[in-house]
């Protein structure tokens, strides 16, 4: 499937939603939310090292966004807002070349208090974070 000219860059505010492309993010981030869960019952969030430069993207986070709390609920309207889109796509924009599906997209619990459920669970285009996962 194609998202244009080849070659074109896709400007995020004007593009389409894809029905086959929202099949696919929603079935790997299933696979990934269910792998992850498991380990999340077997180690705390906050000790696992995915990859290698865990620490790294870790640091950057707190550094672009350092109002963010990871015990309070995420505001998901303000993440999703225009700014906050920016925000977000300048801080993912740094991993392009570093890590894989840098921006497929991901599951947010919005408070880890709760588990995922249909109220508790923000879907993005935020595959680098897990902060919110302690």
């Amino acid at each position: 499937m194609s998202l244009g000219p080849a070659g074109v860059s896709l400007n995020p505010e004007q593009a389409e939603n894809f029905e086959d492309m929202e099949k696919q993010f929603a079935v790997k981030c299933v696979q990934h939310m269910s792998t992850y869960w498991a380990i999340l019952e077997k180690a705390r969030g906050s000790k696992l090292r995915l990859t290698k430069m865990d620490d790294d993207i870790y640091e950057h986070f707190k550094k672009e966004f350092p109002e963010f709390d990871p015990t309070e609920t995420i505001n998901e309207d303000a993440m999703k807002s225009k700014e906050g889109k920016e925000r977000w796509r300048n801080f993912m924009m740094a991993y392009e070349k570093k890590v894989d599906d840098y921006n497929f997209g991901t599951m947010l619990r919005a408070n880890p208090k709760f588990e995922y459920g249909e109220k508790e669970t923000i879907f993005g285009r935020y595959n680098l974070v897990r902060v919110h996962e302690n």
